[in-house]
């Protein structure tokens, strides 16, 4: 008989090996079993469980082991539901639901680039609710709450350093717009950290301002944190202000404690090492004005913000953000393809790799909201993260493209893990996966090459600190190396220091903190102000907009601004801003300008009641306020005063055959040069249109015409346009396009163009595409690294361009005496011509400056034990090319060694030099290359070449004698042994 014993916890079979169960197991099986045939069952502390055969001992077996089996999975299962619920997916879910039970209202991420002049990138939640704060614009819900992405760029040294710094970074946030206040954000804080989120409440510390006496007593009677684990702070740990003067209040934030067993007698919230700061709550209730007193804000907000990165640490336990799920698998791919091992690297390899995993997160959203690799602005800031990626890639060993090709980049591989991970963030960046990895690619590729560069500039410094009695490299040319070309200093040193050369770090350093202040002043700062826009505001409602269906209607005017002040009563002559209660002008708003028109009222017939308002430009402000811009060219206008609004309606059809044709042409470009071409901005005029797009390179000519000819071709197919007012979600589901740069409501304007194009827009549109009549396109050009730009016409401008074109067209005919069709070969024939006797001039002025050589060899002189001949002479007005043919003339023609330098001014403004310098010369140590750069930079210029010939140049042609003399005494001391005598 074979025996089964079941214990508290290890379940043993006799005739098999230990199979070690969970109590639930033991449970389930002695259920099991006793509802069987077996005997001998005792009810002792240990249970025997006597089989009847020895048959079924394998059925038995069987059992046993489906049974564990089974317990096992139910084991993992309930690990992975643990795991899933503090992944950084579930925590955004999690986060956001929980406000959304609270009457929150769900709002998506703004772009990484704001909609707002004062601002560089997205740095906060709370940006995209900046009007709002600022009473600019109506609330549209009460209370809100997003997942914001975020870019900072000013502490970018300490990323990978430091357990916490990101670029990109993702800010949970909620907001209230003047619904609650204190005590339900902290209440429901406290309630989100450790009933949602499961965070025991003895390891929360928690601080306040030192004199918000409101907070600190919710905190501690309601909420009852312990007093010792509450701490009052200044003003500069935990008061908010926008800027100098604006919204501003206390702040009150929650800190995790790692080590809660140090106890709370002298615990410091800035100990990284014990604390990290994941929650903070800002009370906007006080604006500060400009003698630094605050006054009670009319409405007081809420604005709050947990780092997600920060959390995710905390609750998937790991020692740093970079090693959560967020972050980690980027690091783990660049790991692999470097052939390292990231749990077995030292603290230097895991920096770079923590550099790695945060810039890639940060430049694939950057390029996937449109901003392109560029030296300017936003642009410069996605080259330089792309550039430490790779430099710092090639520092821990990735070659090539990782995976095996030596000529690859790979960045594009490590996007793919990105873009993996963006589902949850932002579901558009996995649509542009074709468009960031091919930017990343041209970058990648386009920097080695910088790199390789810069090892030679590198390499030319250490030669010239070599010259030095003590030889350093300065901590400026460090500096260079390090943000143009992307050298880390520290390889810089190492490299220097092979060579005997060291580096001056104090000086790096100082150029460092530099830039470092130049980019915290100018992108790490929300301005807000609350000027006297809100007073302006009351009681004016929004404009209605009646401009779709009319182009006139009678308005009251409701208010007038001069010089930005509120005035009731302006006289003939007045610059004038006047707000309407309804109109028919557009203001401007996506890339669409502002109607022109008039406002005019004829009184009763009196020539003294009449009163025009010429309108030159209408803009939306404080929300939905149309404001009209003009000048009041006759009579007078007051508050309350009924005029008849009435729009430009030949501009207008101008602005409307532009805007339309501005959606063909994007689809027409999405069809010629791919889907993945995206808007990067748009300006729709009276005269003519302009886009710009994501590309990497120029349209060739025949993509121009495939182009033009598909929007020619459904400009004639004469489609009528079917606009309609959409939920947004449904019109993103239905395909269509937003604007680049417009902010949408849950409502939205459709427009569409029935199997062409369909996009949400504000503009006013044509009916029918026939009303645009023809388009071409007038230039294409590059603006910045992957901007391109398009400017076309349309209708009467389409007609007037062609028309001027054709009037240029047939006075070169009359000029040329040929047909339209026979210009270009008279135009080439004319070129060649002229190239022909171009090349003839430049014969004749090196013949005549070789003549004026021959005479000057007799002005040379003789010196050294060699005798050497050295001639140094100004030629005049000699051009580049013939003072380079006089140089090779007197070097061929007298004996070697010589030393030659000419110079001339050929241009007004400008200085050429020359030096030619023998074998023998060369031999003594004196390079033609150096020794003349050095001369023209009396001259206000520079130059170089080989070490035995030339050529320089210099915008200071008064400084040339002066130069020449200077080339004369140091080539005589370096080559004169004894006397110099006279040829």
């Amino acid at each position: 008989m074979e025996i089964l014993k079941l214990q508290n916890l290890p379940l043993l079979c006799a005739s098999s090996s230990h199979r070690r169960s969970s109590p639930a197991t033991i449970s389930c099986l002695r259920s099991y079993l006793l509802g069987c045939s077996c005997i001998n069952v005792s009810t002792n502390q240990r249970e025997y469980l006597r089989l009847p055969r020895r048959s079924n001992l394998r059925i038995w077996k069987s059992s046993v082991n489906c049974m564990a089996s089974a317990s096992v999975t139910r084991e993992k299962e309930d690990r992975n539901e643990k795991e899933n619920l503090v992944s950084g997916d579930a925590i955004r879910r999690r986060f956001l639901d929980f406000f959304a039970s609270q009457g929150h209202k769900i709002l998506p991420s703004s772009s990484l680039v704001p909609d707002d002049p004062t601002v560089f990138l997205t740095i906060a939640g709370m940006l995209q609710f900046k009007p709002i704060f600022l009473g600019k614009e109506p609330r549209k819900v009460a209370c809100a709450t997003t997942s914001q992405k975020c870019m900072r760029t000013n502490d970018i040294e300490n990323v990978g350093r430091t357990a916490r710094h990101h670029t990109f970074f993702e800010m949970l946030g909620n907001f209230s717009f003047g619904d609650y206040f204190k005590k339900e954000a902290i209440l429901w804080a406290w309630e989100l950290t450790t009933k949602e989120f499961g965070l025991p409440p003895e390891k929360l510390w928690i601080s306040v301002f030192q004199d918000d006496d409101e907070a600190f007593s919710i905190w501690r009677n309601e909420v009852g944190v312990p007093e010792e684990r509450i701490k009052r702070m200044g003003e500069e740990d935990n008061f908010w202000n926008s800027g100098v003067t604006g919204p501003c209040g206390p702040c009150s934030e929650m800190y995790y404690d790692f080590h809660p067993e140090r106890g709370s007698s002298d615990a410091d919230l800035g100990d990284d090492s014990r604390f990290i700061e994941f929650y903070n709550l800002v009370f906007m209730q006080y604006n500060k004005k400009e003698d630094g007193s605050l006054e009670p804000l009319k409405q007081k907000n809420i604005d709050t913000g947990m780092g997600l990165e920060r959390m995710a640490q905390i609750l998937q336990n790991v020692p740093n953000n970079y090693e959560t799920d967020l972050i980690f698998p980027i690091i783990e791919k660049a790991a692999h393809m470097a052939s390292i091992s990231y749990s077995k690297a030292d603290d230097t390899t895991k920096t770079n790799l923590k550099v790695i995993g945060d810039h890639m997160r940060a430049v694939v959203y950057l390029i996937s909201d449109g901003v392109m690799p560029s030296n300017i602005g936003r642009g410069y800031v996605v080259r330089r993260l792309i550039r430490r990626v790779v430099r710092t890639g090639r520092l821990i060993g990735i070659r090539g493209d990782g995976l095996g090709s030596p000529d690859g980049a790979f960045t594009p591989v490590l996007a793919e893990t990105v873009i993996a991970l963006s589902t949850e963030i932002d579901p558009d960046v996995s649509l542009r996966k074709t468009a960031i990895v091919e930017e990343l690619k041209r970058e990648e590729l386009r920097f080695v090459q910088t790199l390789e560069r810069g090892e030679k500039l590198l390499d030319q410094f250490l030669v010239d600190a070599l010259t030095q009695e003590k030889p350093c490299l300065s901590g400026k040319d460090a500096f260079l190396l390090y943000d143009t070309y992307g050298f880390p200093v520290e390889i810089t040193a190492e490299i220097a220091s092979e060579r005997g050369v060291t580096v001056n770090m104090k000086e790096f350093e100082v150029e460092m903190n530099n830039q470092r202040k130049q980019s915290q002043a100018a992108h790490n700062v929300v301005k807000l102000s609350v000027g006297n826009e809100m007073e302006i505001a009351e009681g004016i409602p929004d404009t209605e907009f009646l401009g779709y269906d009319s182009l006139s209607v009678r308005a009251v005017v409701k208010g007038i601004l001069v010089n930005g002040n509120p005035v009731k009563h302006v006289s003939e002559g007045t610059e004038v801003e006047v707000l309407l209660d309804r109109t028919p002008f557009y203001a401007e708003s996506g890339g669409q300008i502002g109607d022109n028109g008039l406002l005019y009222s004829l009184g009763d017939g009196n020539e003294k009641s009449k009163t025009v308002v010429e309108i030159n430009d209408v803009q939306k402000s404080l929300g939905n306020i149309f404001v009209h811009k003009g000048m009041l060219k006759e009579g007078s206008l007051e508050v309350g005063k009924e005029i008849d609004a009435s729009v430009d309606a030949k501009l207008r059809l101008r602005a409307k055959v532009h805007h339309t044709a501005t959606h063909l042409l994007q689809s027409a470009l999405k069809a010629v040069t791919g889907p993945e071409t995206s808007q990067a901005g748009s300006l729709v005029s009276f005269d003519r249109l302009r886009f710009d797009f994501n590309f990497h390179r120029p349209l060739t000519d025949d993509e121009i015409t495939e182009i033009e000819a598909l929007v020619n071709c459904w400009i004639s197919e004469a489609a009528d346009l079917d606009t309609k007012v959409m939920v947004l979600a449904d019109a993103k589901k239905a395909g269509a396009i937003a604007m680049f740069g417009e902010k949408y409501g849950e409502q939205v304007r459709v427009v569409e163009v029935p199997g062409v194009s369909m996009e949400l827009c504000g503009g006013t549109h044509v009916g029918n595409t026939c009303e645009i009549r023809g388009f071409k396109i007038i230039s294409e050009q590059g603006i910045a690294s992957g901007i391109r730009r398009i400017e076309a016409v349309a209708g009467d401008a389409f007609i007037e361009y062609i028309t001027s074109r054709d009037s240029y067209m047939r006075q070169l005919c009359t000029m040329l005496k040929v047909k339209a069709e026979n210009v270009n070969a008279r135009v080439e024939s004319v070129l060649e011509e002229l190239r022909a006797t171009r090349n003839e001039v430049s014969s004749l002025k090196s013949k005549i400056a070789v003549l004026r050589a021959s005479n000057v060899a007799s002005k040379g002189l003789v010196v050294g034990q060699n005798n050497i001949r050295v001639v140094v002479e100004n030629m005049d007005d000699t051009d580049t090319d013939a003072l380079r043919s006089a140089a090779e003339f007197l070097t061929e023609s007298l004996q070697d060694p010589v030393a030659i330098v000419l110079g001339s001014i050929p241009d007004e403004g400008k200085v050429s030099l020359v030096a030619s310098f023998s074998p023998e010369v060369v031999k003594m140590g004196i390079q033609a290359g150096k020794f003349i750069g050095n001369i023209a930079k009396l001259c206000g210029g520079g130059g170089g070449g080989k070490p035995n010939f030339a050529q320089a140049g210099g915008r200071k042609p008064e400084n040339l004698s002066m130069a020449l003399e200077r080339a004369k005494e140091e080539l005589l001391t370096a080559l004169s042994s004894d006397a110099v005598r006279s040829n």
